[in-house]
């Protein structure tokens, strides 16, 4: 019976039969989209429907899809030395060339990199990173993590710990301990009329204080909520935050997975309000999606921990892929596209121009915020303009239209909060995206949404 069914079916079949996918439900997967080829900002399935990848597939694809630069890369690098272990004692030139290159882009207290395979795996490194730097310097109970409400960091244990949505916590708990979430920087959401900034900012003191600053380690903070709605913070949060952290010895670990390489107007998310983290993660946008890569990248101080450390207390943690030759060359060309094709700075000028094309849809009486910086964007769904009364299930409709019209978004569910949020959709279309298709998105988005409604 198989050998007559379509090739699609056939893998649709298959598929259910043997494949389980992240956040894998069964009858959200009856009628999946097979992907088979792609190129720039289009995707194309099985059955040879064409779809704008309006979320550059994870936030990721940010130099868009089919760049044969990356093939070439992975192939010269895959003849000469396809793999090779970077433990201590081994290194390969791939791997140290992008940590010099990388440093060299980050922030100005920036020194050195530890490469992993992907974020939740970079977050979960910042973490030891974070109580390692802590035992070394004498003060072992610093070691709990905060985190804010709608962040997210991965669900691997740590990181879905430090990760503040409930829905990755219910089937897998008890989270770990020492993990606690404040308040977010939300400003549509902000109750009553203080500045949203300084009142996050000053959530994470007053845990601090509850806490006692001699147990906290660090707190994790993404530059721009990405997976939790794209939300931007005021101009006042980062600094008040990095004055905090300061102030009591906290450090400040930066999520870069979804903000780094340009994603946002700036090579580094936090470049925005002018401050520098005490480590950050990074993933995704480095090498594009093209094959798994992440990192940390440290700070002078945290680094000369590390070098300092006498032998009983070295810095035990690693991962067979760290540093990984092919992955690393990988990573190089697609920072050679970015930087010599102005992504970096593309990203700014034609994610205002998006931005302003979907502020157009704020007629809309459903839309009641749109939001972002570069090329990410959100449009927050609410039942009433003027209560902000959150939309929940219009999202998944909206969703499903757009995408029969030919258009991949990403929607984050309503949450009860707190604060109380609306279904918003999240776009983050390839960074090189041409002016046609960004107006294409906004107006099958229009359409969607009035449909939908």
């Amino acid at each position: 019976m198989n050998d007559l069914m379509p090739t699609g079916d056939l893998l649709v079949a298959t598929d259910q039969r043997h494949l389980i996918h992240p956040l894998h439900h069964a009858k959200d997967h009856a009628n999946p989209k097979v992907f088979v080829s792609a190129n720039g900002s289009m995707l194309r399935t099985a059955d040879g429907r064409e779809y704008i990848d309006g979320l550059s597939a994870l936030w990721n694809v940010n130099i868009g899809h089919g760049r044969k630069e990356l093939a070439t890369a992975a192939a010269e690098q895959m003849e000469k030395l396809a793999y090779a272990s970077a433990y201590a004692g081994y290194s390969n030139e791939p791997a140290i060339r992008l940590a010099e290159r990388i440093v060299n882009l980050a922030y100005d207290n920036m020194a050195a990199v530890y490469f992993t395979t992907g974020g939740a795996e970079s977050n979960e490194s910042a973490f030891k990173f974070a109580r390692y730097h802590w035992k070394r310097l004498g003060k072992p109970e610093k070691v709990k993590i905060i985190s804010r409400r709608y962040g997210y960091h991965g669900v691997t244990l740590a990181a879905m710990s430090a990760t503040s949505l409930p829905n990755y916590h219910k089937m897998f708990g008890p989270l770990v301990p020492e993990f606690l979430q404040v308040a977010p920087p939300y400003p549509y959401r902000w109750p009553g009329n203080g500045d949203a900034g300084i009142g996050a900012a000053d959530a994470v003191e007053e845990a601090i204080l509850a806490e006692g600053a001699d147990t906290v380690a660090a707190i994790i903070a993404e530059p721009v909520m990405g997976s939790g709605g794209v939300i931007v913070p005021p101009p006042s949060y980062f600094p008040r935050l990095r004055e905090i952290c300061d102030r009591h010895e906290i450090l400040l670990i930066a999520d870069e997975v979804i903000t780094g390489f340009g994603r946002t107007g700036q090579w580094f998310g936090l470049g925005h309000w002018g401050i520098q983290p005490d480590l950050f993660s990074f993933a995704k946008g480095v090498t594009s999606g093209y094959l798994p890569l992440g990192g940390v990248v440290v700070s002078r101080h945290i680094h000369q921990v590390i070098q300092d450390a006498p032998a009983d207390e070295k810095f035990m943690h690693a991962a067979t892929y760290s540093g990984h030759p092919v992955c690393c060359a990988v990573a190089l060309a697609n920072i050679d596209i970015i930087d010599k094709e102005g992504l970096v700075e593309r990203a700014q000028v034609q994610g205002d121009r998006f931005r302003a094309g979907l502020e157009t849809l704020l007629t809309l009486p459903a839309v009641g915020e749109v939001r972002g910086i570069g090329m990410l964007a959100a449009i927050e769904l609410v039942e009433h303009k003027g209560s902000k009364a959150p939309a929940k299930g219009l999202g998944a409709r909206v969703a499903a239209q757009a995408a029969d019209r030919g258009l991949i978004l990403r929607l984050r569910a309503a949450a009860d909060g707190p604060p109380a949020s609306g279904d918003t959709l999240c776009f983050a279309p390839p960074l090189p995206t041409s002016e046609v298709t960004l107006d294409r998105i906004v107006q099958i988005t229009g359409e969607s949404i009035q449909a939908a409604m």
